[in-house]
């Protein structure tokens, strides 16, 4: 039986979505109605688009017969998580070859990476990156030559955006190839601990560096529980990629048959394929809902909390953190990875990954089981991809977890009663936690609050000795439309160092820390932003805060009537490295709750 809460909450977001949906419904079937879109090219476009083709394809893609596959890429060769497509378009060629059709790149993303932009000028421009996406990933499908697409793309805003573009498209059927993450480093502990260490000074630049290569070291994925990883669970939870292959290491053999298999299954799909499935009848409300299920049972990224807000924007809904709460509410943790645990991600794959997680959801009556999927149905999630004695690809029963320590999958336990991220509510504004992330000794605050303007004012006050405090330390102006809404990372290191020396410490910040967030208790994207007049733009030092993530509420405790917001020049300071281009996406862009989108 369906748990009621999520029953409940799928009816809510299908009743106050009706006219988006309708609305989006009915232009996808408009674009359906013309056919296929090669079929409205005059002979000039199709010279045009075959005309750079292989030889062995050209005749193919003039000709029309078979389905012809685009081919959106992230690749670049900085992202240690995208450099393993550089090789996949031709791969994926010759798979569709082998059942008749073709496959042309048909364009290319930007694929930011917030690690390496963390604490830089760049880090301002990472979020309007994902709208950026999605406007290449319909400037690439626009061409009209294709029958159905494969998305190449991972990390943090890349794969959201790729999926708000391929919304656009959703008359055609449409799957994420993915590329693994990379082997296990060093271990979390002491990451976390040479970072802290090389903040309060006891180890120079050097030390830190070799810990970071130590940590970061080949291609693949981070492995820790950031965005990136959470993007590949949601999506595979979602039903968009094929069932157990978000986290199968890149450069493998059952990697190269994953993806050799969903070319040729996506064929399959296309309207000139057996059993046609265009993406419009995947991501439904019950499918999203499924995604959301997946991401607070599995302590995600908070940065989700943005992303599915949009990406049920594109595809016609309308998610609230409301739902997000209400869902949490019911949802137990059953994951326990860094940083909310001392495993990695490689951890959770080798316990069972997303399958077994998706049946355990199944068992507690907390996910849609009547739902399709890029290649199949819900009985299809519950399988494993393994290579069998022939070295053929088989799809067998995920079975149970093999580490209970990481993943849980019976029906009595779990690590928390309810799911790993928290939406807070107060005088203060919304904002989100990562819970899972915190222990339960820390998630009550009470304590002055120390204001900051920039998070780089943060590390100089630590610096100066100025914060050996019980604080909570706010840092406002981070927001959207005020600098893009910057990740905080720079700042995890300075609190956990006063967390460690007995401090009772706490982050209040309209501005972002993703996945990464750490041990600290960390209400972030709070709306409304304080560049739009939100109650953090009334806050001094030293007004008392109370933050109580157990109770989900967060209020100032001070008297602020009569006070008048600070307006600081912000625009001033966005000016530098590109920044000034996304002016207009600063003035347009939806608050935080809303997605955080210059699109919708």
């Amino acid at each position: 039986m369906l748990n009621e809460v999520i029953a409940k909450v799928t009816q809510n977001i299908e009743e106050r979505s009706q006219a988006g949906r309708t609305a989006y419904l009915k232009m996808i079937a408009d674009q359906e109605k013309l056919g296929r879109a090669r079929g409205l090219l005059t002979c000039s476009n199709l010279a045009h688009a075959a005309a750079g083709t292989d030889e062995q394809d050209k005749a193919a893609v003039v000709g029309g017969v078979k389905a012809n596959i685009g081919i959106v890429s992230a690749y670049n060769d900085m992202l240690s998580a995208h450099c393993p497509y550089r090789l996949y378009p031709e791969a994926i060629k010759e798979s569709v070859r082998k059942v008749g059709a073709t496959a042309q790149v048909a364009g290319s993303v930007p694929a930011m990476c917030d690690g390496v932009t963390q604490g830089q000028p760049g880090m301002d421009m990472s979020l309007f990156s994902r709208d950026v996406i999605a406007q290449s990933v319909a400037i690439s499908l626009s061409h009209n030559c294709f029958d159905g697409a494969l998305l190449l793309g991972i990390c943090d805003k890349i794969a959201p955006g790729l999926l708000m573009g391929a919304a656009a498209f959703a008359n055609l059927p449409i799957a994420f190839v993915p590329a693994g993450p990379m082997a296990t480093g060093i271990s979390n502990e002491e990451k976390t601990e040479i970072r802290q260490k090389y903040a309060a000074g006891q180890l120079d630049k050097s030390a830190l560096q070799q810990m970071e290569c130590s940590s970061y070291h080949s291609q693949g994925t981070c492995t820790f529980y950031g965005t990136a990883n959470t993007n590949q669970l949601v999506l595979e939870a979602m039903g968009m990629m094929l069932p157990g292959s978000a986290f199968v290491p890149p450069h493998t053999e059952l990697r190269t048959k994953l993806t050799d298999y969903i070319a040729q299954a996506i064929v399959d799909k296309t309207v000139v394929g057996a059993h046609p499935m265009p993406l419009y009848k995947v991501v439904t409300a019950k499918n999203l809902v499924n995604s959301l299920v997946a991401l607070l049972a599995s302590g995600g990224s908070t940065n989700h909390t943005l992303h599915l807000v949009a990406i049920a924007k594109a595809f016609g809904f309308t998610l609230t953190w409301q739902d997000i709460s209400d869902i949490s509410a019911v949802v137990p943790l059953l994951v326990s990875i860094y940083p909310n645990a001392k495993a990695d991600i490689n951890a959770l794959q080798a316990a069972g990954g997303v399958p077994v997680l998706m049946k355990a959801l199944a068992r507690r009556g907390l996910v849609h089981q009547d739902i399709n999927t890029v290649v199949g149905d819900f009985a299809s999630q519950l399988t494993t991809p393994v290579i069998n004695a022939q070295g053929e690809l088989e799809f067998v029963d995920c079975g149970e977890s093999r580490d209970p320590k990481v993943l849980i999958s019976d029906a009595e336990h779990c690590f928390q009663d309810f799911g790993g991220i928290k939406v807070l509510n107060g005088n203060l504004g919304r904002s989100v936690i990562k819970i899972s992330a915190v222990a339960p000794e820390h998630r009550h605050v009470t304590a002055p609050a120390r204001v900051f303007n920039d998070q780089h004012d943060v590390e100089k006050a630590y610096k100066a000795g100025e914060l050996n405090q019980d604080a909570v330390i706010v840092v406002r102006y981070a927001g959207p439309a005020a600098s893009g809404m910057p990740e905080l990372h720079k700042l995890m290191p300075v609190l956990g160092n006063l967390q460690k020396a007995g401090y009772h410490v706490a982050l209040l910040t309209d501005g972002r820390l993703s996945g990464a967030s750490g041990k600290i208790p960390s209400a972030l994207h709070v709306s409304p932003e304080a560049l739009r007049d939100g109650p953090l733009s009334l806050l001094r030092d030293g007004d008392m805060i109370d933050f109580d993530a157990e109770a989900g509420t967060i209020n100032c405790l001070t008297d602020l009537s009569g006070r008048t917001p600070e307006h600081p020049d912000t625009e001033s300071y966005e000016q530098t490295y590109g920044r000034y281009l996304f002016k207009s996406c600063r003035a347009a862009v939806s608050s935080a709750e809303e997605g955080a989108t210059f699109l919708f």
